[in-house]
C-alpha cells in the first residue's frame, strides 16, 4: 500500500504501476482478483484499468464460461504484442537478443556465436544493434518499445552500464551501455546488469524462486556468477559489485588459477574448463556443449567423466555449504551450465550440505535447478527494461511513444 502523506497523484501513479505489475508478473487476472491482491475497492480497480486500457497497456475481456450465475468480472490482460522491451544477453561465447512483450512473452529471439576474442565492444554492439533493427522492422504497427536492457557476464557500474571488469573476456572499463544506446538510436537509455544478478531476479519473480523471499542463484557459463535475494530484494553491495560468488575462495592452497588473477576460486574449481580438464577432454571439447558431453558420458557410465563430475560436485557442494551457512536461504537455484552439473553431481552436493551446513540452517533449505533454463538471464534483462514502465506506466509510455524509433528501421 502507498505510504501516508503522498499526494493523490502520487497514489494514483503508484496504484497504476502496482496493477500493471500484477498482470505483468502474475498473468491475466479478474478485476475481483486484482482488488483482493491490492486491497482496493472494485470501483478504484475499474478506474485504474480504464486508464491503462486507454493507454494501450492492458485490455479487458470477458472470461471463458465460468459456470457461475451472475455477471462475471472482466479479465485484465497485458498488451503483449503492442508494448515490449528489447533485451540482450552478452555471454562469453554467445550473443542473444529478444523482443519481450509486456507480460514476459518472448515475441522474437536472435542468437549469434561470439568468438572468445578479447575486448570486442565494437563487434558486440554491432551484432546486437543489427538484431534489434531486424526485430523492430517486424514489429507491428503502433507497437511501442518501453525499455532496453542487457545482461553482461562481468562487473557492471550501476547507472551508466560501464563494464568495469569482464574477467573471462578481457573487458576493462568498457562503456557498453552508452555505446549500445548510441548504436540503437532509439532515444532510450540502455540499462545494464550483471547476468547472474538478473538471473536471480528473474527466478525470484518468474521461475523456481517464486514465493521465496531469501534465495541464492548460482549461474554457470564459462565462469560462475551468483545473485542473492534477501527479504525479496537483490543484495548488491556498497558499489553495486556484490555477490561475486564465483570468486569466493574455496581452495586457497592447491587451487586452479582463476581469470580474476587469484587461485582456488569457486569459478576456477567448478567452471567449464575445470570439468572438461578433470574428464581429460581438454583437446576435444569446449563451451556448454562440452559440459553437456561430460555429463552425458558420466550418465552412460564413462569412468573418467563420472570421476570428474564427482570431483567438481564436491567443490560445488563446498561452495553451496558456505553460502547456506552465511545467508540461511530458503532456496538455492542452479542455473546455466550448473543445471547440468548439479543434476549429475547432486549426491556430492547434498553430502557436503549434510556434513558442513549447520543443522538448523539446512532444516528447510531446498536445492533446485532453474525453471527458466537458458533464458533466465535474458528474462532478467527484460524485467530490468520494464522496471521504469512498472513504476510510472503512463509517464514512460508517453516518453517512449515520442522516441525516434524510425532510426532503427532505416
Amino acid at each position: 500500500m502507498p505510504k501516508a502523506g503522498r499526494s493523490q497523484e502520487e497514489i494514483r501513479r503508484h496504484n497504476l504501476g502496482a496493477l500493471l505489475r500484477h498482470v505483468h508478473l502474475g498473468g491475466p487476472a479478474s478485476r475481483t482478483t486484482l482488488a483482493g491482491r491490492m486491497g482496493l475497492n472494485r470501483s478504484t480497480i475499474m478506474g485504474l484499468t480504464a486508464e491503462l486500457t486507454s493507454a494501450g497497456l492492458v485490455r479487458e475481456e470477458l472470461p471463458g464460461d465460468t459456470g457461475k450465475a451472475g455477471r462475471p468480472s472482466l479479465v485484465v490482460r497485458p498488451e503483449s504484442e503492442r508494448v515490449y522491451a528489447l533485451a540482450f544477453d552478452v555471454r562469453v561465447d554467445r550473443l542473444v537478443a529478444a523482443k519481450v512483450g509486456l507480460g514476459g512473452t518472448i515475441l522474437d529471439r536472435r542468437e549469434a556465436v561470439r568468438p572468445r576474442a578479447g575486448a570486442d565492444l565494437h563487434d558486440v554492439v554491432g551484432v546486437l544493434a543489427g538484431f534489434a533493427r531486424r526485430m523492430q522492422r517486424e514489429a507491428g504497427a503502433g507497437s511501442v518499445c518501453a525499455g532496453v536492457a542487457a545482461a553482461y557476464c562481468g562487473m557492471i557500474r550501476p547507472g551508466d552500464g560501464m563494464v568495469r571488469f569482464g574477467p573471462n573476456m578481457g573487458w576493462v572499463d568498457q562503456a557498453f551501455g552508452t555505446e549500445l544506446g548510441l548504436r540503437l538510436g532509439l532515444g532510450l537509455p540502455v540499462a545494464v546488469g550483471n547476468e547472474a544478478h538478473l538471473g536471480a531476479l528473474a527466478e525470484h519473480q518468474r521461475g523456481a524462486g517464486v514465493g521465496f523471499q531469501n534465495l541464492i542463484y548460482l549461474h554457470g557459463d564459462v565462469g560462475v556468477g551468483g545473485g542473492i535475494i534477501v527479504g525479496g530484494k537483490l543484495l548488491d553491495g556498497d558499489g553495486g559489485y556484490g555477490c561475486e560468488l564465483g570468486h569466493m575462495m574455496v581452495n586457497p592452497y592447491n587451487g586452479r588459477p582463476c581469470g580474476c588473477g587469484s587461485r582456488g576460486c569457486l569459478e576456477a574449481e567448478v567452471g567449464e574448463q575445470a570439468l572438461i580438464d578433470a574428464a581429460g577432454r581438454s583437446s576435444e571439447l569446449t563451451g556448454r556443449d562440452g559440459v553437456r558431453a561430460v555429463v552425458d558420458a558420466a550418465a552412460r557410465g564413462d569412468t573418467a567423466a563420472r570421476d570428474a563430475l564427482r570431483r567438481i560436485g564436491d567443490w560445488l557442494g563446498i561452495g553451496v555449504a558456505n553460502l547456506i551457512n552465511l545467508f540461511n536461504p530458503g532456496l538455492v537455484i542452479f542455473g546455466g551450465m550448473l543445471r547440468e552439473v548439479y543434476q549429475g553431481a547432486a549426491p556430492q552436493v547434498h553430502s557436503r550440505v549434510a556434513a558442513n551446513v549447520l543443522v538448523i540452517s539446512r532444516e528447510r533449505v531446498q536445492l533446485r535447478t532453474s525453471a527458466l533454463g537458458d533464458d533466465a538471464t535474458l528474462i532478467g534483462a527484460a524485467e530490468l527494461a520494464f522496471s521504469n514502465l512498472l513504476t510510472d506506466p503512463l509517464g514512460v509510455l508517453a516518453s517512449s511513444a515520442l522516441a525516434p524509433h524510425d532510426a532503427m528501421t532505416g
